[in-house]
């Protein structure tokens, strides 16, 4: 049976995922110099409120589309991927960064491409 990534999340922590998401993506729109509507345009949306609705937490990218907001905002793709479900799937983002959480600042550990190279090398296991 399909669950819903957030589930076993309290509503308020799903709610402040989805807000710090939408403080994100309109940080990297902002710097990639679109209007919402541009934006919309830009990765082929019928109506650019869509935006707006993710910015202020009420609607989140479709997995779909993340490809055309990564190219879009000027993100290597993958990394937005990661971000992402750092956002909309944290219990699965916790599953697979528990050990570079748990990690001082400043470690190698806690560093994106480390993170990468350590999911790459468990995804070669299978």
């Amino acid at each position: 049976m399909y669950t819903h990534p957030q589930q076993g999340l309290e509503q308020d922590d799903v709610q402040r995922l989805r807000q710090e998401a939408g403080r994100w993506l309109r940080s990297l729109r902002e710097k990639a110099g679109y209007s919402q509507r541009e934006l919309a345009r830009v990765v082929n949306l019928e109506y650019y409120t869509f935006i707006s609705q993710i910015e202020s937490g009420r609607g989140r990218v479709p997995p779909a589309q993340t490809k055309a907001w990564a190219e879009a905002l000027n993100v290597p793709v993958r990394d937005f991927a990661i971000e992402l479900m750092r956002f909309y799937d944290p219990l699965n983002y916790d599953l697979i960064f528990a050990a570079e959480k748990a990690a001082p600042a400043g470690t190698p550990a806690n560093d994106l491409e480390e993170r990468i190279a350590r999911l790459e090398s468990l995804l070669d296991r299978k």
